[in-house]
C-alpha cells in the first residue's frame, strides 16, 4: 500500500482535486492518504472531504490526518506541498508599498519585490519541510505546488539533495488556450516549452506534428482573440514565441507593460484579467475568505456522495505518481529543476522550468538546448534575480534582497535607486515578524 502525505493539506481546493484525481488510478485505489495542516479547522474540512471523496469512488483508500508533520511523512512514498506562509494582514503589503513607490504589480506571487518577500516569508518554512522529509522519508518524490515557485524550488533543491521538483499549471493550461484558439483538439497537440516558471517559451507548438504558429498569428487578428491576452499576444507578435502564465502575471515580469499609466490603460486594463481595480477586488475577497472559507467549504461538504465529481482533472502530480510507483505508465511534464546541462544559456545551477520524463527509474529532465537568444537575455535577468533573492533568503542577508530587487526589470525601469533601497527598507519593516532568518534589516 501507497502512502502520499500533503503538507498543507488545508490548502481545500487544491487537496480535494488532487486526492480526487490520485484515486483514480488503479494504483492508489487502495493507498494511504495522510493529510497534515497546522490550522485544526481546515485539517477537519479536508478530512471530511477526501472520507466523501473515498465512499463516493467506492475506493479503499484511507485517510489519516496529524497535525504532526513528522508523523504525516513516515513511510510516505510521495509527498505533496501547498503551504501559505503569513496571511492577507502581511501579504497585501507585497502589493501595496511597491504601489505607493509608483511601481504596479499585478498578481505579485513570482517574482519583483512582491515574489521576493513572499519568498523570504516562505523559505525558512520550506526548508524545515524538507529536512523533516530528508530526516523521515528521504526516498520520497516531493512536489511542490507553492508559490513563488522557481524560488522555492531552488533554495530546497540547493540545500538539500531530495527527489524534489516543482509544479505549475500554465504550460498545460496555456497549451491547451492555444489549441482552443486554432481549433484543434487537445490530444491532438505536441510541443516543446522551457524557460522559467511563468515565462516558459513553446519553442515549438504542433498540431498533427505541423507547426501551428502560423495559425495562432492568424487567430490573433480576431479582436477577441487578441484581448483575451493582450500582454502575452503582443510578447508574441514582437517576440514570435508564445509565453507560458497569464498576460496579469506576465505583464509584471518585464518593462514594458506596466511603467506608465498609458501603457497600463492601454495593454492591462482591457486584457489581463487582472486590471487595476482587480487588486482591491481580490484584497476584499481575501480578508472575506478569512471569515468566510469554512462556510464555503460546508456548501460542498453538504453535497450527496452521488454529486461528488470524481473524474480526473489535468494537474501533473498524480500523474507523476504513478509512473513512479503505481502502473509505472511513462508520463512527460514540464517541472522545475536545478540547470545542470538542460538549457545552454542560462545561468547553470539556477531554477529552470523543462520538459520532465517520470518513470519507474526516477525523474528525468531533458536536455533542451540554448534558447533563442533574445528569449534567453529575458529568462536569464529574472533567473539572476531569483539566484540572487535566494542566496539572501538562506543567508540573511538584506544587501542581497536589495540588489535583487534593484535589478528586477519592472521595478527599475520605473524607480530611482534609492527609491528602490527606500521601498525595500520599508517592505523589510512590515515583514520583521516573518523574517527569523534575518538579523538586520539594513
Amino acid at each position: 500500500m501507497k502512502k502520499i502525505a500533503f503538507i498543507g493539506a488545508g490548502s481545500f481546493g487544491f487537496t480535494r482535486n488532487l486526492v480526487k484525481d490520485l484515486l483514480t488510478f488503479p494504483a492508489f485505489r487502495d493507498c494511504e492518504i495522510s493529510l497534515m495542516d497546522i490550522n485544526a479547522d481546515r485539517l477537519d474540512a479536508i478530512e471530511t472531504a477526501c472520507r466523501k471523496i473515498v465512499r463516493a469512488g467506492n475506493y479503499g483508500a484511507t485517510i489519516t490526518r496529524t497535525m504532526d508533520r513528522k508523523k504525516a511523512l513516515e513511510g510516505a512514498d510521495g509527498v505533496v506541498i501547498t503551504i501559505l506562509a503569513g496571511g492577507v494582514s502581511v501579504w497585501r503589503y507585497d502589493v501595496e508599498i511597491p504601489k505607493e513607490f509608483g511601481v504596479d504589480i499585478n498578481v505579485g506571487d513570482t517574482r519583483g519585490p512582491a515574489g521576493i518577500f513572499r519568498t523570504l516569508r516562505t523559505m525558512p518554512v520550506m526548508l524545515d519541510i524538507a529536512r523533516d522529509i530528508q530526516a523521515v522519508c528521504p526516498e520520497a518524490v516531493v512536489l511542490n505546488y507553492t508559490n513563488p515557485m522557481a524560488m522555492l524550488c531552488r533554495g530546497v533543491q540547493g540545500e538539500t539533495n531530495l527527489n524534489f521538483t516543482g509544479l505549475c499549471h500554465s504550460v498545460q493550461g496555456t497549451a491547451a488556450m492555444l489549441a482552443k484558439w486554432i481549433g484543434a483538439p487537445d490530444s491532438e497537440i505536441t510541443y516543446t516549452c522551457a524557460g522559467i516558471n511563468h515565462q516558459a517559451w513553446y519553442l515549438d507548438y504542433k498540431w498533427n506534428g505541423r507547426d501551428a504558429y502560423p495559425l495562432i498569428r492568424e487567430a490573433l487578428k480576431k479582436p477577441e482573440i487578441y484581448n483575451e491576452e493582450q500582454v502575452r499576444n503582443e510578447m508574441y507578435l514582437h517576440l514570435d514565441y508564445y509565453v507560458t502564465e497569464s498576460s496579469g502575471h506576465n505583464s509584471e515580469y518585464n518593462p514594458w507593460f506596466r511603467k506608465r499609466p498609458d501603457l497600463i490603460e492601454k495593454y492591462c486594463i482591457h486584457g489581463t484579467g487582472w486590471n487595476p481595480g482587480a487588486y482591491a477586488y481580490i484584497l476584499n475577497e481575501y480578508t472575506q475568505r478569512e471569515t468566510t472559507w469554512k462556510k464555503d467549504i460546508d456548501e460542498w461538504l453538504a453535497r450527496e456522495d452521488g454529486e461528488v465529481e470524481l473524474e480526473r482533472g489535468q494537474e501533473y502530480a498524480a500523474y507523476i505518481f504513478n509512473a513512479l510507483f503505481g502502473d509505472n505508465t511513462l508520463y512527460r511534464f514540464n517541472g522545475n529543476v536545478r540547470n545542470f546541462g538542460l538549457i545552454d544559456n542560462l545561468p547553470g545551477g539556477c531554477c529552470v522550468e523543462v520538459p520532465v520524463l517520470a518513470e519507474k527509474g526516477g525523474l528525468s529532465p531533458i536536455h533542451v538546448g540554448p534558447l533563442p537568444d533574445h528569449l534567453a537575455i529575458i529568462n536569464n535577468t529574472s533567473a539572476r534575480c531569483e539566484e540572487l533573492a535566494v542566496q539572501g533568503a538562506i543567508e540573511g542577508d538584506p544587501r542581497k534582497i536589495f540588489h535583487a530587487i534593484l535589478m528586477d526589470p519592472l521595478t527599475s525601469a520605473v524607480l530611482s535607486m534609492q527609491e528602490i533601497r527606500d521601498m525595500t527598507d520599508r517592505m523589510f519593516e512590515k515583514n520583521r515578524d516573518f523574517l527569523p532568518q534575518f538579523k538586520r534589516f539594513n
